[in-house]
């Protein structure tokens, strides 16, 4: 005879019920709040919640760069080097989105972004002047096909320039036992700029791979087509390159072997012809010129919007267009609606060709 204490499958069904009911209970007694919500507040890592981050330390890099540690809750999933992550921030009641290479090796439970200072940069300011250890960050998951195959090639030249060093410097820092023979060639304007100068150096030192500085302020900019000078087998490495849009043109212009580029912003090649925009979550309504893409424009008038890569190619900040027109800035094609359309739009890459009104 099965009795209750003999079977699993009776227990399981009744502590599930249980919790259920228990759950129903809690959220009466918080309403109109949802349970979750309290806890949060005292286990805001816990697995279920809103993916978020703990600043663990904030530590400067060089004079215009900070690395952020933080430790993520436990729902991250974990990243492979090279992948990036969405950083959300609250900025004066604003919850602001960027996106930041990781800079450290997977494993221990902790990760790394590093930001360079941007000029009128709300978050990068943030990030390097108001963030404390002990502080929360919301965080997505980690996301990017910018990675090296397992196994690694047996040659590798990575060509990179400015902050295009953060997301080979989480290859450099996880891979480093595993290359066989790796080639980094890296241009900044001069010595002190370079993110991470004194660890790639060590890397060199100790014959963990050949490291060539491109100096701009001495030696001008790096010339593309020059490359195989200072690497001779050039057409025997497989190529992962990350840098200044100027930089990543020539290489693909002029690359003839296998070659992984890494963008942080997409080339804008057709300007909109501007025209007021509507956010309707606010009523705003702002006058834009034809090249800042909608995104920008909302966020710097206090419009909270869904953000990504910001390069058009996560989709995480498609919203739909109520009415009017707006151009992509990639193609310069344009797209109308008119209201009950239901046409969708991506706000990073887009800017108004006329008068728009965008759902947020």
């Amino acid at each position: 005879m099965t009795t209750f204490a003999s079977d699993p499958r009776a227990r399981t069904t009744f502590r599930s019920r249980l919790r259920d009911r228990a759950w129903q209970v809690a959220a009466a007694a918080t309403h109109p709040r949802d349970p979750a919500d309290y806890l949060d507040m005292f286990r805001p890592l816990r697995a279920g919640a809103d993916l978020r981050a703990r600043v663990v330390e904030v530590r400067p890099e060089n004079s215009n760069a900070v690395t952020v540690v933080l430790r993520p809750g436990n729902a991250w999933r974990g990243h492979r080097p090279g992948q990036y992550v969405r950083i959300g921030l609250e900025v004066d009641g604003v919850r602001l989105w960027r996106s930041y290479s990781l800079t450290s090796a997977p494993g221990d439970g902790l990760i790394t972004i590093t930001a360079k200072a941007v000029p009128d940069g709300v978050v990068s300011a943030h990030l390097a002047q108001e963030l404390r250890p002990g502080q929360l960050v919301h965080l997505d998951q980690a996301v990017g096909d910018f990675v090296l195959p397992d196994p690694a090639p047996a040659k590798i030249l990575f060509v990179t320039g400015g902050s295009g060093i953060t997301p080979v410097m989480g290859m450099l820092r996880a891979g480093l036992g595993r290359f066989e023979d790796a080639v980094l060639v890296h241009s900044e304007a001069n010595a002190d700029a370079v993110l991470f100068g004194d660890e790639l150096r060590d890397y060199a030192a100790a014959g963990h791979l050949r490291l060539v500085e491109q100096h701009t302020d001495t030696q001008g900019r790096l010339d593309v087509a020059a490359l195989a000078d200072v690497v001779p087998d050039l057409a025997e490495r497989e190529t992962w390159a990350c840098g200044p849009a100027g930089l990543l043109d020539a290489l693909e212009e002029q690359w003839s072997g296998v070659l992984h580029t890494e963008r942080f912003r997409t080339p804008l090649v057709e300007p909109g012809e501007g025209g007021s925009v509507t956010f309707s979550a606010t009523g705003t309504t702002v006058e834009l010129d034809g090249a800042t893409p909608i995104l920008d424009a909302g966020e710097q008038n206090g419009v909270l919007m869904p953000s990504g890569c910001r390069m058009g190619i996560c989709f995480s900040c498609v919203l739909p267009l109520r009415s009017g027109a707006v151009r992509d800035l990639r193609t310069g094609e344009v797209t109308t609606a008119a209201p009950g359309d239901g046409v969708l739009v991506q706000t990073c890459i887009s800017a108004a060709a006329g008068a728009c009104d965008i759902d947020c």
